[in-house]
């Protein structure tokens, strides 16, 4: 079972603020004449943050602005680190970046790092005319990448700046462009002076700055001197703080000890009373409340709203047909599932020689993968790390199966979702496959090891890329499950 990849957009720490935000932050009057800074009379050129997720400290992150006189730019070093345990093991997520910027914080060139349980991603780029040109490389592998570009484009790591470098007056807005490298894509971004506040979660007065990008909401309290004092995010799960550098790092030495299973339970779906034999279900009725977003609905499962609530009738007997921009999206080798790489190639047409059918095939790599790839907790960027490391959780399993099942012919496309857990007698995120078999799409799941994946599967989003995640978060913690009915042979 997977929570999420938990690097950038999920950035998270929890208590729950945002129903109850009256309650801590109030208006603080008219505010000062806004201050006029620049990168160059920043008075505070290093900041940390720290972040607490469900009562865990497990995150921290690092900014400092360096002037470079010989180029007149200026370089953002931006570094964050996560540890904590989850199901029993010890996860730790590291990420480093380099931006050099101009003095109106645009973007010039770029390197990143990203680190996430052994498993590493890097980037380097510049922007050009009309266009950022990167090479990206997972596996210690490049390839090169390009984006077009119908203006300026900033700095992801420089969010919390943009604001303060605009002027922090009251009503203030302001729509731009960032490159995210953990997306690897460009992503609009929507920022607003909302107010004046003070609070007792933060020493003085501050400018509320609400943030908008890839659909999610983040609100920072930034003071007169451009410090970030504290921030909302994640649905209101997310809080984050001004610290000084040695209480910032201070969790590290004690976050691997942490035995709560902090992810899994918050995001958890609960459900009204526990399924039967679910991994041989066949049929599933069942009403989700809290949902946001629309579930997806095809044959195999029909959604539909009821008011409040969303009810979805899951049958294996029924599969959906695939379009044909679909089924072409599903044959396509990418920097996550990489089935044209020379290695997956290789394996997919061992594993499958002498099987004629779609069938047959994905039995074959079901069997190798039950045997070769251990599940463990393990997240990564792409199938060729899975193959690598021959350990991941579900995300992985999925990758490394979609990209051998490119490889021999049979289009397969990723699903995110929920499913069933007896274990924790809930839904919980996982990730799987659908392979296109007689023209009609299969539910398969590596992870189970089921050609044929049970009826609490729930598709809620279908992608590989990280973006391809980003509506997950609008279902993390704030939906709960009603069984109607359930059946197995």
């Amino acid at each position: 079972m997977k929570v999420l990849r938990l690097f950038a957009a999920l950035a998270a720490a929890a208590i729950g603020l945002s129903g109850c935000a009256s309650q801590y932050f109030r208006d603080a009057g008219a505010p000062p004449p806004p201050p006029r800074l620049t990168l160059a009379t920043l008075p505070h050129k290093d900041t940390w943050t720290g972040i607490v997720f469900n009562g865990a400290k497990i995150w921290f992150s690092h900014l400092r602005v360096e002037y470079l006189p010989s180029e007149s730019l200026y370089r953002l070093e931006s570094e964050a680190v996560m540890r904590f345990r989850l199901l029993g093991f010890d996860k730790s997520v590291r990420m480093r970046a380099e931006d050099i910027v101009r003095d109106d914080l645009s973007l010039v060139r770029f390197q990143y790092q990203y680190h996430i349980d052994g498993s590493d991603l890097a980037l380097r780029g510049e922007v050009q005319e009309g266009k950022v040109v990167f090479d990206l490389s997972r596996s210690g592998k490049p390839a090169p990448h390009e984006l077009p570009l119908s203006g300026p484009v900033y700095a992801a790591s420089a969010l919390t700046l943009m604001p303060v470098i605009a002027g922090l007056e009251r009503g203030r807005s302001r729509d731009f462009t960032v490159f995210s490298g953990e997306l690897q894509r460009l992503a609009e971004v929507s920022q607003r002076v909302d107010g004046y506040e003070q609070s007792t979660l933060f020493s003085g007065n501050a400018f509320k700055v609400t943030t908008e990008m890839i659909g999610l909401r983040t609100t920072t309290w930034i003071d007169a001197e451009g410090r970030p004092l504290f921030e909302l995010g994640l649905n209101g799960v997310m809080i984050s703080a001004l610290e000084e550098e040695a209480a910032a790092k201070r969790y590290l030495a004690s976050a691997a000890m942490n035995k709560d299973e902090v992810f899994v339970e918050w995001s958890r779906v609960p459900v009204d009373r526990p399924i039967a034999d679910a991994r041989a279900t066949r049929r599933l009725r069942l009403a989700l409340a809290g949902a946001s977003r629309d579930v997806p609905a095809n044959e195999r499962q029909q959604c539909t709203r009821a008011g409040v609530e969303t009810v979805c009738d899951i049958d294996v007997a029924r599969r959906p047909a695939a379009g044909s921009v679909e089924k072409i999206l599903a044959t396509l080798s990418n920097s996550t599932v990489q089935s044209a790489d020379p290695s997956i190639r290789n394996l997919a047409q061992q594993l499958t020689a002498g099987k004629t059918s779609a069938g047959g095939k994905i039995a074959a790599i079901l069997a190798w993968l039950e045997q070769n790839i251990k599940k463990e907790p393990a997240d990564v960027f792409s199938a060729l790390d899975v193959l690598d490391s021959r350990r991941a959780e579900c995300q992985g399993h999925a990758y490394l199966y979609a990209a051998l099942a490119r490889a021999s012919g049979i289009a397969t496309r990723v699903a995110n979702g929920l499913v069933y857990s007896p274990e924790h007698q809930g839904f919980l995120y996982h990730t799987w496959a659908e392979s296109l078999v007689e023209d009609r799409w299969q539910a398969v799941d590596p992870t189970l090891d089921q050609l044929e994946a049970d009826a609490t599967h729930i598709a809620l989003v279908y992608g590989e890329a990280l973006g391809d995640l980003v509506p997950l978060v609008d279902w993390l913690g704030q939906i709960r499950a009603r069984v109607l009915d359930s059946s197995a042979p």
